[in-house]
């Protein structure tokens, strides 16, 4: 076995960016010219995601192969090379159900299973399977130490080292260093009470990565040096960031990749992070500016909407612009003013989503952009409704609607198809009725584009894939009814079954698409539809409260 392994905890508190951590170390070693893979154990008892509120978890990762994963895989695709899927994110549900899976099978020739060697054994296979084909192997384990649920998985890494060796291991603790305003100081004691709680589990950690506001001054690091176990040089300030894209450049400037492959004992090159520095440069100094609405009903919490977020900041960065995001809750968009929610916007976006909920406030937002020619983009449920928007408003169809949230409508556009063939040409069946787990069309399928279109004009080809998270699908009953009032099917199913991309044709730039776009954006190849979204966006004025267009611009400040 060839592999490295670094094994990533945190302390204190949660959300202080083990994910963003592992994805930049996971950078920092590829621009040294190592292969690496991620893995992200959670220790949650969902067997995944999938159904959880976004409120509580945050957004849904999808990958190729079809599994909703958590959010920090999105980091992980974003600052890496790395390709993710089911096999880079474990949960406790996961885990249990595969060794009661094997218990009932009597694989374990009728002896007594336990949390230890079972429970633990079965981690650790999860780990190594990942390590026969890259030079290092980056662990993130969820939760916050001291919590009983990751108990489990922080003995089966504890383990690792044992069956590894030190040589070929690395523990990394993430932990909180506050500044407090009235004593003028950062305070140590909370990363000490949390690597105490981790060496009571068993494990040392060899580097201490502090989340603070501030650089740690010589003093501070020494002092967590000693009272910590780890070596001076081993305390790594982990710096709040005007971008999180500086996050590698900062941990290579305190020295991180430089600990680290002097620990792992590995021979590299020198890293080149001149990408890095130059992306950074684009995001700070931009030239332009623009605004984007998103219309959502999970805006309250951001992270419901983090790859999105990130896909819109690097169609900025394609156009060395600046994008201020404002976020519009879809159900106070269903009792206020569109003019006065959507004032200046310069383009606007209708996200992903699932249920009733805020539904008519989105579609409220659809008729606003095509009636004012605001660059509109709709991603999945945000294309669903500019379909239905259309349908009423354009084609006639009043009653227009999607039988997901009204089974009764006379025009149901948008409908649940009962029987389809996935991406491994298996049929396959379901119903209202269908676990809502194992319903959707998941993962990568292809789209054949029309090249007379505004999607042939982003991606400059004829046939693309792209990942999908949905139940529900166009209706080809209305595909005629719908093309005689000016709608455009541009992107379809190989077979011609399945409308994956609509346009408006007399719109400057109005586009739907039933994937997601934003799962396959990354910070240095930003994803062509948000390119051109920030790019259309640019060349529009918007609209001011009283829906006359704005005779001015705004200009970006230096500093973005």
């Amino acid at each position: 076995m060839r592999s490295k392994f670094i094994f990533i905890t945190g302390g204190v508190v949660s959300s202080l960016g083990k994910g963003l951590a592992s994805a930049s170390i996971g950078a920092l070693m590829e621009s040294r010219g190592l292969t690496i893979s991620l893995l992200k154990f959670d220790p949650y008892i969902n067997v995944d995601p999938g159904t959880m509120n976004p409120f509580q978890h945050g957004e849904v990762f999808v990958t190729d192969d079809g599994a909703e994963t958590d959010l920090d895989l999105g980091h992980y695709e974003r600052y890496t090379h790395a390709k993710m899927g089911r096999q880079n994110n474990y949960t406790t549900g996961q885990i249990y159900d595969a060794v009661i899976s094997k218990e009932r099978r009597g694989e374990y020739l009728g002896g007594t299973v336990q949390v230890i060697p079972h429970i633990t054994d079965e981690i650790k296979g999860k780990v190594l399977d990942l390590a026969d084909n890259v030079d290092l192997v980056i662990v993130e384990v969820g939760g916050t130490v001291g919590d009983i649920e990751s108990l489990p998985f922080l003995e089966a890494i504890r383990q690792l080292q044992s069956n590894l060796g030190r040589e070929n291991t690395a523990y990394i603790h993430l932990t909180l260093v506050p500044f407090i305003e009235t004593a003028g100081e950062l305070k140590t004691k909370p990363t000490q009470h949390s690597v105490k709680a981790l060496r009571e589990i068993g494990i040392q950690p060899d580097i201490i990565l502090c989340r603070t506001s501030r650089f740690l001054t010589p003093q501070v690091k020494e002092k967590i040096s000693l009272f910590c176990n780890v070596e001076k040089e081993a305390v790594i300030t982990a710096k709040d960031v005007e971008s999180i894209y500086e996050v590698p450049i900062v941990f290579h400037q305190e020295g991180l990749d430089d600990r680290l492959v002097e620990m792992l004992n590995i021979w590299t090159g020198r890293p080149n992070l001149r990408p890095w520095d130059r992306l950074v440069k684009r995001i700070k100094n931009p030239k332009r500016l623009t605004s984007i609405a998103v219309v959502g009903k999970y805006v309250h919490l951001k992270d419901s909407y983090k790859s999105l977020h990130e896909a819109l900041i690097h169609g900025g960065i394609a156009n060395d612009c600046r994008v201020d995001l404002k976020y519009v809750d879809s159900e106070r968009m269903e009792k206020e003013k569109a003019a006065e929610l959507l004032e200046g916007a310069s383009g606007i976006l209708v996200p992903g989503g699932f249920g009733q909920r805020g539904i008519e406030g989105k579609i409220k937002a659809v008729k606003y952009a095509r009636e004012n020619r605001i660059p509109y983009f709709g991603i999945c449920l945000g294309m669903q409704a500019a379909v239905i928007e259309f349908a009423r408003n354009v084609a006639g169809l009043k009653r227009a609607h999607s039988s997901e949230f009204d089974v009764n409508t006379t025009a149901p556009v948008i409908y649940l198809m009962e029987q389809w063939v996935d991406r491994k040409k298996v049929v396959q069946k379901r119903d209202i009725h269908s676990d809502k787990g194992g319903t959707m069309r998941l993962g990568i399928y292809p789209c054949k584009v029309e090249e007379e279109s505004l999607a042939f004009r982003a991606y400059n080809r004829k046939m693309i894939w792209e990942r999908h998270r949905h139940r529900y699908e166009f209706n080809n009953g209305f595909r005629e009814a719908l093309t005689k009032s000016g709608f455009k099917m541009s992107g379809l199913s190989p077979d011609g079954d399945l409308v994956e991309i609509i346009e408006l044709k007399d719109h400057p730039w109005f586009l739907g698409c039933q994937f997601h776009p934003e799962f396959k954006s990354h910070c240095m190849d930003p994803h062509p539809l948000f390119r051109d979204f920030i790019r259309a966006s640019l060349g529009n004025k918007g609209v001011d409260s009283s829906g006359k267009r704005k005779k001015g611009r705004a200009r970006s400040r230096q500093g973005g």
